[in-house]
């Protein structure tokens, strides 16, 4: 038993070093945590983590749990999207102050959020353009708290640029004729997209999932579908339909489905699932919107 225990202790030793060379990332939530991935992949010594469970959404409403204190007091570097995402900020800046902190938003021109809740829309990832800036960001203070990674980060950052240059161009030529580009939506999610696009949100329908339409609301939001020749309506697979299905019902709107990658797929998560997601929002577009 000696012998066992004396081997063991030998192997902890031998293994320290490389333990302390291991550090630890963690990104607020899944849009975040997929740029760094395509960001550190290849890398070595180096985990990343996601805050938030990767099918939580949008973090509006989040709050911090235990098992988030104990993950951030184990961080090294701690992302975030920034322009008011993660409410949470105050809390972890008293918590932990000297926990390092990277803000994907740095530099991105932010619209005003409609919601009322905050200052900005935080939705900024929904546009490849916004999304080169915030990997550039992500990349730089990566490569400032791993120069031993650096090269490869770098690297890494230039090539997802590269893709997602080309996803731009993609989606600015799939746009580009279309019959109509009036849209009403039922989150704040693709603002940022349809200014980029030269799309017109028509409305946007800001309400907790599983809240119905009021008489008011209802009466008000007819008028204004009928009055644009009825636009279809947009709903998000993370949320009830139970509001368009209403004002379909009412006007005869169609109702679609853009999706703001928020959620995970099950399974190992596609380096270019991003892409995937935009292009199928693409292909959901140009059907409702009547592509030439």
């Amino acid at each position: 038993m000696k012998k066992i225990l004396t081997l063991m202790l030998s192997l902890l030793v031998l293994l320290l070093p490389a333990l302390a060379l291991s550090e630890t990332v963690t990104a607020s939530f899944f849009p975040i945590y997929l740029f760094a991935s395509n960001l550190l992949e290849g890398t070595e010594g180096i985990e990343l983590h996601s805050l938030a469970q990767p099918q939580t959404g949008c973090l509006h409403d989040y709050q911090l749990s235990s098992g988030d204190l104990k993950a951030l007091s184990n961080s090294d570097v701690f992302l975030i999207n920034g322009a008011g995402m993660e409410g949470f900020m105050s809390f972890v800046f008293e918590a932990f102050p000297d926990l390092p902190l990277i803000d994907a938003s740095t530099g991105i021109d932010l619209l005003p959020s409609e919601s009322g809740e905050t200052e900005y829309n935080a939705h900024i990832w929904l546009t490849p353009a916004n999304a080169s800036r915030m990997v550039q960001n992500l990349s730089d203070g990566l490569c400032a708290s791993f120069p031993k990674a650096a090269d490869t980060i770098s690297a890494n950052c230039s090539a997802y640029i590269q893709r997602l240059d080309a996803l731009d161009k993609e989606l600015r030529d799939g746009l580009s004729s279309l019959s109509r580009r009036d849209l009403l939506t039922f989150h704040e999610a693709f603002p940022y997209f349809a200014r980029a696009y030269d799309l017109e949100i028509v409305a946007v329908i800001a309400l907790e999932p599983e809240d119905p339409l009021s008489p008011a609301q209802l009466g008000h939001l007819v008028t204004l579908i009928r009055d644009h020749d009825l636009p279809p309506l947009f709903t998000e697979p993370q949320y009830p339909s139970l509001a368009a299905d209403t004002l379909s019902r009412e006007t005869g709107a169609p109702v679609y489905e853009l999706n703001p990658c928020v959620t995970a797929p099950d399974g190992t998560v596609p380096l270019d699932w991003y892409e995937q997601i935009m292009r199928g929002n693409l292909a959901v577009l140009r059907e409702a919107l009547g592509a030439q």
